[in-house]
């Protein structure tokens, strides 16, 4: 079985690049595992728009059905779908064929709790024990499940998230939206929603064939097209979704978009002015969040990078938390579903609109203004690790060093954090000021260090 650097498998799921790391042979054994781990039962299987996903969500069903596990077919799902869905089901748990933000020669699986949630860093290293051991639990042939498919798995998603947001004072205001799905998963169920929310779609790649018309990572540079089109159809807001639709980016109606850290910041003070809670995300989330909450005289908890970090301590928080989610675009808003979820997040947002009578750049002018560079260099997990033990040495007294995942330091005007990837080969490299020059000179200082220690390393 070939296996390269390009393979990730991680808390994340696992992710590699189609006939390179990811093959149909080794799908179908993570399946086999997953199968096995679970104990057989109804397993919901899934996938995003990519080509690719045909080929392992059918080596994914030959996987659990060698086990004894019974495939339910979802299709073409979006993931925080997917995930409501596995819940909703009362399924065993699922398996959703995606590689998220990944560019579109990689493809991946992510693994689902009956409770609708990724598998937890306990439950991970369970289902990986079974994997690397090879013990799948084989049946007979005549213990072979039926494969079945479930005819609209975006309705019972639909329907909540029209439950927990105000449509009706959505509809009253008749925005203009532009929307970009990429042609990808999001697209199945956005139009739709957006519709329900009496929104008039201005549609930018909304085809779910997996023809990524830009770069599937939704950031500025990648989304020049939907800026124009916000412009030229005077549309009140554009949204943009990456590959399999948990994170969403937000354009303003003058086109210009406002940076995946505005999406979390926009939804969350929306929410807290409507109730009193607590908020949680990740490390690298802006301290936007942290201002935020200040001003609502509520507490923020951080986690460890990864959804289900940010989601077990959101189900936990005490006092309890009412929104969460992490700088990347991703909101969770346990009250529909405990999940990273740009559908929500768009309803959260368009209610958010329509209460304040005012357009998107003024909210987004109303918020604390810091600057966040994120940055990535070539390195293998084991190289990362290391460089952040030397880098811990370098900054140990300089500041205050969170060692939770990664380096994070934090100083009273900036702070910066090194931490490999969970879902690349890469190293992550971010810094955060209150202006562009001040971000920028703390991540050229971080990368000379960086630079000066990985010539020893």
């Amino acid at each position: 079985m070939k296996a390269t650097t390009t393979l990730k498998i991680s808390i994340s799921g696992a992710r590699g690049i189609i006939g390179d790391s990811l093959t149909p042979q080794l799908t179908a054994a993570l399946a086999q595992a997953f199968g096995t781990y679970v104990g057989g039962g109804p397993i919901l299987v899934g996938r995003d728009a990519r080509r690719s996903g045909i080929m392992l969500t059918e080596a994914v069903i030959a996987g659990l059905l060698a086990v004894g596990g019974q495939p339910v077919d979802a299709g073409i799902c979006a993931i925080p779908t997917f995930l409501y869905l596995t819940k909703a089901q009362k399924a065993a748990g699922g398996i959703a064929v995606t590689a998220s933000h990944n560019p579109k020669p990689w493809n991946g699986l992510k693994f689902i709790s009956r409770d609708g949630l990724y598998l937890n860093p306990h439950q991970t290293e369970e289902y990986l024990d079974i994997y690397h051991q090879g013990e799948f639990a084989y049946v007979p042939a005549d213990r072979y499940k039926s494969i079945s498919a479930i005819p609209d798995a975006n309705e019972p998603h639909l329907r909540a998230i029209l439950a927990h947001v105000d449509a009706a004072r959505i509809r009253k205001r008749r925005f203009r939206v532009a929307l970009d799905c990429n042609n990808g998963a999001g697209a199945v169920l956005a139009p739709r929603l957006l519709a329900e929310f009496g929104c008039e779609v201005v549609p930018i790649y909304t085809e779910p064939n997996g023809e990524f018309a830009h770069d599937p990572e939704p950031l500025p540079e990648n989304i020049t097209e939907i800026c124009k089109a916000v412009r030229e159809s005077k549309a009140d807001i554009g949204f943009v979704q990456d590959a399999d639709a948990d994170r969403l980016a937000v354009v303003d109606e003058h086109g210009r978009p406002l940076g995946e850290e505005l999406t979390l910041a926009l939804a969350a003070r929306y929410i807290l002015h409507k109730r009193k809670g607590s908020v949680v995300c990740n490390l690298s989330t802006s301290r936007v969040i942290d201002d935020i909450a200040a001003s609502r005289g509520v507490k923020v908890f951080r986690t460890k990078i990864g959804e289900i970090n940010v989601v077990q301590k959101l189900l936990s928080a005490r006092p309890r938390a009412v929104i969460g989610g992490e700088g990347n675009g991703g909101v969770i808003y346990p009250d529909v579903h405990p999940c990273r979820d740009s559908f929500t997040a768009m309803g959260i947002l368009l209610e958010a609109l329509a209460a304040a009578g005012k357009p998107v750049s003024a909210l987004a002018r109303s918020l604390p203004r810091y600057t966040m560079i994120k940055e990535k260099i070539a390195g293998s997990a084991e190289s990362g690790y290391r460089l952040v033990e030397s880098l811990k040495k370098v900054y140990e007294g300089r500041g205050t060093l969170d060692l939770r995942d990664g380096l994070k330091v934090d100083f009273p005007d900036h702070w910066i954090h090194v931490r490999p990837s969970n879902t690349e080969p890469v190293i992550r490299v971010l810094a955060e000021a209150r202006t562009p020059a001040a971000a920028r000179r703390a991540i050229e200082t971080l990368k000379i260090e960086i630079s000066r220690l990985q010539k020893k390393l």
